[in-house]
């Protein structure tokens, strides 16, 4: 499924147009970003837990020269899913 598929599903579930479908979908990622953008963390109960995990300082390899390489620390954004959701599948 992908973005336009939950759309569309949002819409005949919301009974309304595909364009009202997506102002939803929309409205919750925007929701999500800024979430964990301020508090770091974002739990939908049942579903699932969006929250900002550190990635240390590492090397790597460049593919194409087998050269290492030095990657900096970063920040990403990780999911662990709920158990809801994870009874589901």
């Amino acid at each position: 499924m992908n973005k336009q598929d939950l759309v569309e599903a949002v819409a005949k579930e919301l009974k309304t147009s595909k364009a009202g479908g997506e102002r939803a979908v929309n409205a919750v990622l925007c929701g999500i970003s800024k979430g964990v953008k301020k508090d770091k963390n974002v739990q939908l109960i049942g579903f699932g837990t969006f929250s900002v995990k550190k990635r240390k300082a590492r090397t790597g390899r460049n593919p194409q020269t087998g050269e290492t390489i030095k990657i900096s620390a970063s920040r990403t954004v990780g999911f662990k899913v709920g158990k809801k959701l994870k009874d589901m599948v």
